[in-house]
């Protein structure tokens, strides 16, 4: 597997954010989708020639980065393609100089919750524009940034 930085207007991204937006929609009846920062930065799974899974981060203030339209397709599932997908994020955010990442998901993505958990995401209180949505569910981690 390789993971590696894609643009936002790369095609085979867009296919994959485009696919996780329509499986969503079937969760939870509809879109709505909150838009992703033209700052994020993108990353994308390869699983020899075919792209697994995505995932961005995009600055939310100084000190901490949003995780955004991480997805892996229904195919490539269960073989860790989303760990190394969001160490990969995380290390980006570390490098970025983020001390935090926050992150919203959804009560009807248990298989998201308990990813994010057992990675040492804590559930933290709604925030932004997710605050008032009943289906939301946000979580944060602390990053450790070497100090020079």
């Amino acid at each position: 597997m390789i993971i590696e930085p894609r643009p936002a207007t790369d095609g085979d991204l867009v296919a994959l954010v485009a696919a996780s937006e329509q499986e969503l929609a079937i969760r939870y009846g509809g879109g709505g989708f909150q838009p992703v920062d033209p700052g994020a930065r993108f990353m994308v799974a390869m699983v020899g020639r075919a792209t697994a899974g995505c995932g961005a981060i995009q600055p939310l203030d100084a000190d901490t980065a949003e995780l955004k339209r991480l997805y892996v397709q229904p195919r490539y599932r269960g073989r860790g393609v989303a760990r190394r997908l969001l160490s990969a994020l995380e290390a980006l955010a570390v490098s970025s100089g983020y001390a935090r990442v926050r992150l919203e998901t959804g009560i009807h993505q248990p298989e998201a919750i308990g990813l994010y958990e057992s990675l040492g995401y804590d559930p933290i209180p709604v925030f932004g524009p997710y605050e008032g949505n009943p289906y939301s569910r946000c979580f944060e981690k602390t990053m450790l940034v070497s100090s020079g």
